[in-house]
């Protein structure tokens, strides 16, 4: 049965920079960075290397509470292996309801609230930046709640530990390398933003289609067969050093 790992970590990391648009975080990421480094807007366009270990420092955080989450998810999925067929098709039932979620045909007022950790004073030096990125992820619901649930879900299915921490990455990834580039150059961060907002409720909207439609791959068993499908075309000198 053809691997579909690399499907999957594809999906995550679309999944990762979609929660990066979402309406509750694109906006705030100018005040983050400035919360993190302490600087204002002109001293991080001077100070781009402080802005960037800061952001770096958060990005560590959040992913090593991801890394953990996908971890304790996968060892549930394994302990229940006896039922993975069943645990495949209940998680794709599960994505499709995040996805429905996401697009606004399903309204739950506990996956809507926010639920953020709020720091008023972080702690100092390049610790506290890590302290701050794991309430990010720890506490923050709304918008990524349900994308991030739907590759938990996955992580779940995965058939072993190492895949799903793989997954959970590879999200962590997707979410972290765009909010690097704010970091560097918030300035052109900024102006790009002031273009884009417009399009911030299609980002919800992309992320429920993208859940759906793994979702229904999953419950139908067609996800694996749809990532050997994929890796037909990959160059069979490409196969051979994966």
């Amino acid at each position: 049965m053809p691997d579909s790992s690399s499907l999957g970590f594809v999906v995550a990391f679309t999944a990762g920079v979609l929660s990066f648009l979402s309406p509750c975080v694109l906006p705030l990421v100018p005040s983050y960075i400035g919360f993190l480094t302490g600087l204002s807007l002109d001293e991080m366009s001077s100070r781009r290397r402080v802005a960037v270990s800061h952001a770096l420092a958060f990005v560590l955080g959040f992913s090593l509470v991801f890394l953990v989450l996908g971890a304790s998810a996968t060892a549930l999925g394994r302990a229940l292996n006896y039922h993975r067929v069943w645990l495949e098709r209940l998680g794709g039932v599960l994505i499709i309801f995040f996805g429905l979620i996401c697009l606004g045909v399903v309204k739950i007022g506990a996956l809507q609230a926010e639920r953020r950790v709020h720091l008023q004073n972080k702690p100092l030096g390049y610790l506290g930046s890590v302290i701050v990125g794991m309430a990010f992820a720890a506490g923050w619901t709304p918008c990524i709640g349900p994308i991030l649930g739907g590759i938990f879900t996955m992580a779940s299915a995965s058939e072993t530990v190492g895949r799903g921490m793989a997954l959970l990455g590879a999200y962590s990834a997707g979410l972290a390398v765009p909010f690097l580039i704010a970091a560097w150059a918030v300035d052109g961060f900024l102006d790009w933003f002031q273009k884009f907002r417009r399009y911030l409720p299609w980002v919800m909207r992309a992320s429920g289609v993208l859940l759906v439609i793994v979702g229904v791959l999953l419950l139908t068993g067609q996800f694996t067969r749809l990532a050997g499908w994929l890796q037909t075309f990959t160059p069979e000198g490409l196969l051979k050093q994966l």
